[in-house]
Parts: C-alpha cells; sequence; structure tokens
C-alpha cells in the first residue's frame, strides 16, 4: 500500500514540475519575443523610428504632410549593414499646427500654385521648384547656351530652403516619435516665407505678430520644457539681418524685416540662416540652394567633369543689380570695370538693374549657369547683405569666386561646409581671391589687371578646388533615394547640428569664435 502511494506522489510531482517547466519557457520566450521581434513578423514601428522603413515619398505627400510621426506599419526591418546607426542620432520632428502652415492653400488647382509670383510655386517638386534642361540646338539668341545638362536642375528659388529642408527631414534616417529618445528637435516651421508677405511697408505689428504666436505655441508645448528650448533647431530661409530688427534704432514701421531672432524664444533655439552675423554668438549659417539637385553621385561626376572642360573665353563675370543712389559703391565700381573689360572681350555680365525685366533675366538659371561656366573668376561684391547667393551658384558652375569683404568669404560664413575634409589650413588650399574694397575704390588695385597676374596653371588648381567643393554646396534631391555615395549640404547640416545637440545636452555652452585673422575691410 505505501509503495502505491509513492508512485502516486512521485507522478504528481513529476506532472508538477513538467507544468513549471513549461510555463517557464512560455514565459522566457514570451520576453524575448517582447524584446527583439523576428525580423520577419509585421509589427508596427517602434518609439525610435527609422525612416528607412518608409516608402519614399511623392511629391503630393510631400506638400501635403506635416508630420513624419504618422501612425503606419512598417516592412521588415532592412538588414543591420545596410541601416545607418541611430544611436545618439534620434530627431523628433514637431507637428506643427495647420494654423502655422503657411503653405496650407498650395494645392494644385489653386490660383495661389498658379503664380509664379507667389510663395506657392517654391513647393512644386518638394521645394526644388521647375525642372529645366538644355536649350535644343547649340544656343539661342538671347545667350542661352545648352551647358545645363538634361537631369538634375530646377528653376530653384533662393529662398526655397525651408521646404527642401523639411522635405529631407522626412526622409532622415534616424527620425523617431518619442521626444525623450530624441538628441534634436526639429521644428518645421518657415519664418522667411511668413515673412514674406509683409516684408517691408507694413507696420511692426503686422510683421512681428505671427511669429510672436508660433513662438508662444512652440513655448508652451512638452518638447520645450526639458531644456528651453536649446535642443530645438530651425530653417529659416533669409540672411540673419532680416531677422533682426530692432525696435527704436532705425527699424520702426518704416523698416523691413521682423525681430524673430531677437525673441527670447528664437535666443534659445538653433535657427540656421543664409548669412550669420559672424560677431554674434550662436549664429549659423547653412548654403542657399543652387540650381543643382541630383539623384545619383555619376550625376554629380558627370557636371564636375562638364565644368572643368568648359571652355572659358570670360577672364571673370557678373551677375546683379546696381544699388539706388550709389548705396553700394563697390557695385557701382565693378559695374564700371565690367562695362569697360566687355568692350575687350575680357567680361561678361547679367544686368538685373532694370526693374521687372531685370528680375526676369537674373531668374534664368541658364543664362547665370551660361555666363558662370564661361568665366575664370566670377566676382561677388557684397549686395543688400555679405553673402550672396550668387557665391553658391558660381561653386556649382566652377568658376572661382572674388570677395571684396572677409565676412563675405564661405570660410566665414559657411564654417560647417567650406573646410575640407581631412585637410588643415596649413596645406595651403586656395579656392577664391579676396581683394580688399578700399583698395578698389581708392584706386590702388585695378581688378582686371590683378585676376590676369593668376597663371593658367594657378587658375586650373584653383578651379579644381571649387570644382571638388560642389557636393558640399548642393542640396540633392529630397524625393528620390540617392543612388552612390556622397554628402550634400544638408548631411553636413544635419551632422553638424546633432553634434552641437549632444554638447549642449552635455552642458557645454557653444559659442562661435571669432577669425583672429579679420582685417580692417570687415565691412
Amino acid at each position: 500500500m505505501e509503495a502505491k502511494y509513492l508512485v502516486y506522489y512521485l507522478l504528481i510531482l513529476g506532472s508538477w514540475l513538467l507544468s513549471c517547466l513549461l510555463h517557464f519557457q512560455y514565459f522566457h520566450l514570451s520576453l524575448s519575443s517582447f524584446a527583439a521581434p523576428r525580423p520577419a513578423a509585421l509589427v508596427v514601428l517602434p518609439i525610435a523610428l527609422d525612416a528607412s522603413f518608409l516608402a519614399s515619398p511623392t511629391v503630393e505627400a510631400d506638400n501635403r504632410r506635416r508630420s513624419a510621426a504618422s501612425s503606419v506599419v512598417a516592412s521588415p526591418s532592412p538588414s543591420p549593414s545596410s541601416s545607418p546607426s541611430c544611436e545618439g542620432r534620434y530627431v523628433y520632428m514637431l507637428d506643427v499646427p495647420s494654423r502655422f502652415d503657411i503653405l496650407r492653400d498650395c494645392v494644385p488647382g489653386s490660383p495661389l500654385f498658379d503664380d509664379m509670383w507667389s510663395w506657392c510655386a517654391i513647393t512644386v517638386n518638394a521645394g526644388l521648384g521647375p525642372e529645366i534642361g538644355p536649350v535644343a540646338g547649340n544656343g539661342s539668341s538671347d545667350g542661352d547656351t545648352d551647358i545645363i545638362p538634361s537631369t538634375g536642375w530646377y528653376s530653384t528659388d533662393q529662398y526655397s530652403l525651408e521646404v527642401i529642408f523639411h522635405n529631407w527631414m522626412r526622409r532622415y534616417e534616424c527620425l523617431t516619435d518619442d521626444p525623450a529618445a530624441a538628441t534634436a528637435v526639429y521644428v518645421p516651421y518657415y519664418p522667411a516665407l511668413e515673412l514674406h508677405q509683409h516684408l517691408c511697408g507694413f507696420n511692426t505689428t503686422v510683421r512681428d505678430g505671427p511669429s510672436e504666436a508660433f513662438l508662444r505655441w512652440l513655448s508652451s508645448q512638452p518638447t520645450w520644457a526639458a531644456l528651453g528650448g536649446r535642443d530645438h533647431f530651425m530653417v529659416a530661409a533669409k540672411t540673419t539681418w532680416m531677422f533682426r530688427r530692432e525696435p527704436g534704432a532705425g527699424g520702426g514701421d518704416e523698416g523691413c524685416g521682423n525681430n524673430f531672432l531677437g525673441q527670447p524664444e528664437s535666443r534659445n533655439m538653433t535657427v540656421l540662416t543664409y548669412e550669420s552675423n559672424i560677431w554674434a554668438p550662436r549664429d549659423i549659417a547653412v548654403p542657399y540652394p543652387s540650381y543643382f539637385h541630383p539623384s545619383s553621385a555619376g550625376e554629380v561626376a558627370a557636371w564636375q567633369a562638364r565644368a572643368r572642360g568648359a571652355p572659358r573665353p570670360f577672364l571673370f563675370a557678373f551677375a546683379g543689380a546696381r544699388r539706388m543712389k550709389g548705396q553700394l559703391a563697390i557695385r557701382d565700381r565693378v559695374f564700371d570695370v565690367c562695362d569697360a573689360a566687355a568692350r575687350r572681350g575680357r567680361c561678361g555680365m547679367l544686368d538685373c538693374s532694370h526693374g521687372l525685366e531685370g528680375s526676369i533675366t537674373c531668374r534664368s538659371p541658364r543664362k547665370l549657369v551660361s555666363l558662370f561656366t564661361s568665366a575664370r573668376f566670377c566676382l561677388q561684391p557684397r549686395g543688400d547683405s555679405f553673402a550672396r547667393r550668387s557665391s553658391i551658384d558660381s561653386v556649382m558652375a566652377g568658376c572661382i569666386p572674388v570677395f571684396f569683404h572677409r565676412p563675405s568669404t564661405l570660410k566665414a560664413q559657411y564654417r560647417w561646409h567650406e573646410p575640407e575634409p581631412g585637410r588643415s589650413d596649413g596645406d595651403g588650399r586656395r579656392y577664391y581671391v579676396l581683394i580688399n574694397s578700399k583698395d578698389v575704390l581708392e584706386g590702388r588695385v585695378d581688378i582686371e589687371e590683378e585676376l590676369s597676374r593668376y597663371t593658367d596653371e594657378e587658375v586650373a588648381a584653383m578651379r579644381e578646388e571649387v570644382i571638388k567643393m560642389m557636393p558640399r554646396f548642393l542640396y540633392k534631391d529630397p524625393r528620390v533615394r540617392f543612388e552612390g555615395e556622397m554628402r550634400d549640404a544638408f548631411d553636413i547640416t544635419i551632422d553638424e547640428m546633432i553634434a552641437r545637440m549632444r554638447r549642449i545636452k552635455n552642458g557645454e555652452n557653444l559659442i562661435w569664435k571669432g577669425d583672429d585673422r579679420d582685417e580692417d575691410f570687415d565691412s
């Protein structure tokens, strides 16, 4: 009898142990499955959203969507070898209310969308503008040539970077929908396009009101509370001066611009503009968009070869407009010098001075690119401010830029993009000419004579440096997956921004240092 009970006892104990083992195995597998879903499973995107899961956005989707943090179902995860490491590189993109969306009425078929002078025109092709191609034949009577290739070139408005950058952020591989996991917060607001509606001729209330309302909303968001906005960044596609109208200092109702960058909230953020105030802390400039937006490294190499081999009959060229009442004496002198040299076939010029006609002339990418690829040097006197889009167009054409003020140089403005990786200032790299504007105006230096001193070998070496810079100053097409390896202006900007935000979160007080070598012709 006792033996029988012992057998029952052992059977019960064995069943209990087997049950415990099975439950433990199930629990263990459940935890493993929760921690690391199998790649073949169909899963909802995790909090650390990788944008490489998403299909390439169409132009229509890019123009309608304001946020990349929508709820979507992911395709199977890409293999680790093809997916970039996002550790420490996550960016959270705010969802801005539609009342602050300046492009909300820019839909195909609307009057604004079809108006070439409205801000809606820049939304075409994800901000790149209408596509352009070569002129049929070998040229035309109005000076156009077939220098522009059949793909990758667009009539890009100089103020369209807010739209282009936003579309690239939608494709950024390390977007996240979890603010706590993000190193940086991107704010997809368009302060320059908003200001452009009432740039001049309006009272300060009209010019300041919309952006002040936006900043009040922004500073009330949960993402703002952690660091008071110091981990936030945005793009403002005008020069810094248009957002720094100082009340009571000649910037009253009769002036232009607003005080967006003078607001407490803006001073906490990192705002990327076309031109920085190199004497002020925390000002960072990024390049103007050019007309060239390639979709492959092959397109870039082909254009570099074409620019390298282009015949350049002009010693120098200039595109721009005079200013009323001689407000910019160096510009007037450049016009006079180019006029005189043109009679000897030494200078090519696009005169943009004649109102609407001049504006349309200088809006022609074909004319501008044709001119700049026909000259050895391209003159870049300052305009309303130190930086000019023409400087970037000069680089894209392989034309050696000639500056007359140190703050106009690419080195002074674009500190993230100008340096060549792996080279130091001591390597003797030389790609531009700097002439003292005072020496020109006071007759001590003749521009044509000064540029004539450079030998063919020196010019070829400088041009090669300019051509090598092209990738770092262009913005790739944001609508397609780029073929090949190449870091463009966006890649450099986002990498530097992430590095900057890491340092801010580590408690560093970041301030741009002035260039100790600045001389007395900085202004």
